[in-house]
């Protein structure tokens, strides 16, 4: 079982900065694959970037590559994303998962289904 937090979320302007973190509990975070969604409005949740149990391999959608960092912290069971030259498009709700056969099939780290835990989000809202 993994219990999720997220926080950090707010309202920044275009070309700005926030870092996004989720706070684990419950043994097993160790042992889980985690990723980041976002859902807006009007649109399906959609994959934003994952990583595995070690924090060896991340992936990452197009859309942020290059602009979003993920990572985790094992010792302090917290996940973080970094978000950067934020864009109006980046406005959503953003939840952290976890997933404990990450990588082991049969769901893809980009497919929502694959998730077993989700948090409750934390909203990030970009201004043009």
């Amino acid at each position: 079982q993994v219990q999720l937090l997220e926080s950090g979320g707010g309202l920044v302007q275009a070309g700005g900065s926030l870092r996004l973190s989720c706070a684990a509990s419950g043994r097993d975070f160790l042992r889980v694959g985690m990723g980041w969604f976002r859902l807006a409005p009007r649109k399906d949740r959609e994959f934003v970037a994952a990583i595995d149990k070690i924090g060896d391999a991340t992936y990452y959608a197009a859309s942020v590559k290059g602009r979003f960092t993920i990572s985790r912290d094992n010792a302090k069971r917290t996940l973080y994303l970094q978000m950067s030259n934020l864009k109006p498009e980046d406005t959503a709700l953003y939840y952290c998962a976890a997933d404990p056969n990450f990588g082991k099939g049969p769901s893809h780290y980009f497919e929502v289904g694959g998730y077993d835990y989700w948090g409750q989000g934390t909203q990030v809202t970009v201004s043009s």
